[in-house]
């Protein structure tokens, strides 16, 4: 498994990445997403580079536009897909809750409340009747009537880290209370209202890992499609039809196994998609089995974020560790980082426990 000198070698990657303004992009010169952006940027605050975290975020937040909405894409700065999506607007509430937990930085909260405020207040616009989110928005501005299941499992735990941080903020926010509510019915009992996209893994897990479903009906899920998605000793498929495995979706995969209690499959699937792991630390998004060829030919911050959240979540490292895995609350917050983290990531904590 994972020492804390091999986490903090991923974490050095990542940041090897980031701008000198702040933007985390999927690697240097590539392209930039919010969703990704944040949880790169999740997995700096994890190691400790708390300044290059809050610098990323900032970034955002300064190209948010005025509805609340980010463009799809960016490269250099500049808009190069400005399409809207809902689970782009409402993602940096996650990254602001887990930042607070890690680091307990109330400039930095105070400072981007706003931001959180505007994105998440655009997600229950784009809300359809029957509580599931659209995933765009139509050029008349009104939301698209498809709504995608792991976007919307991501959402329902952006409106509740919302709703966390509405009340540091002392600014209570109902309506997305019902929207989380609303969103999460739908969610456990309305698969109807979501696209068919059963054949990617993140369709099965992500329900799971966003806390809609808990218990006897997480673990239940997440058996049924075990044998369709996990390939032994080298992680799970991102798509049920292809011979891919890909290191995000595993390390995902292994955040949800821990949320329901199984452990040990978490530290299994952790260990399976070593293999996807460079020298410096950072990771291959996927491999082609069959070809023995990794594919595609990049190293993601986004994948090796995923690594070192997992990695945090089976080690109890840092105050934000049970984030993914204890969807039944909101932990918290610390003021400052664990000494188990500090001790872990210099390398005095051993390796992530099985």
């Amino acid at each position: 498994m994972l020492s804390g000198g091999q986490v903090a070698a991923t974490v050095a990657a990542i940041a090897a990445e980031q701008d000198a303004d702040g933007a985390l992009p999927w690697f240097r010169g590539g392209q930039l997403d919010p969703w990704d952006s944040v949880e790169a940027a999740m997995a700096l605050d994890v190691g400790g580079e708390h300044e290059r975290a809050a610098a990323a975020y900032r970034w955002l937040a300064g190209r948010q536009r005025p509805d609340g909405s980010w463009a799809a894409e960016y490269r250099a700065g500049v808009e190069t897909a400005p399409e809207v999506e809902s689970n782009h607007a409402g993602y940096l509430a996650v990254g602001l809750w887990h930042s607070w937990l890690c680091t307990g930085d109330e400039e930095l909260v105070t400072g981007l409340w706003p931001v959180v405020r505007r994105g998440l207040d655009l997600v229950t616009r784009m809300q359809l009747p029957g509580g599931a989110v659209g995933w765009a928005l139509r050029p008349d501005g009104t939301p698209d009537d498809t709504a995608l299941l792991t976007g919307n499992a991501s959402l329902f735990q952006a409106l509740r880290c919302g709703v966390a941080l509405a009340a540091l903020a002392g600014e209570p926010q109902p309506d997305w209370e019902l929207a989380a509510d609303d969103l999460g019915t739908a969610l456990r009992t309305r698969p109807e209202a979501f696209a068919d996209r059963s054949r990617y893994s993140m369709d099965w897990y992500y329900p799971v890992l966003g806390g809609a479903l808990t218990g006897p009906a997480a673990t239940e899920r997440l058996a049924a499609d075990w044998d369709r998605f996990v390939v032994p000793g080298l992680g799970a498929r991102c798509v049920a039809d292809r011979p891919w495995v890909t290191g995000a979706e595993t390390c995902e995969l292994a955040l949800a196994l821990a949320a329901v209690g199984q452990r040990d499959a978490a530290v299994e699937q952790v260990a399976a998609m070593q293999h996807l792991r460079a020298d410096d630390g950072s990771y291959w998004t996927g491999f082609v089995y069959p070809d023995d060829a990794r594919w595609p030919v990049e190293r993601t911050t986004w994948t090796a974020a995923a690594v070192v959240l997992a990695a945090d979540a089976l080690a109890g490292a840092t105050p934000a560790c049970g984030l993914f895995t204890s969807p039944g609350a909101l932990p918290a917050a610390g003021t400052e980082r664990s000494h188990s983290a500090v001790d872990w990531l210099a390398g005095g904590a051993g390796t992530v426990p099985s």
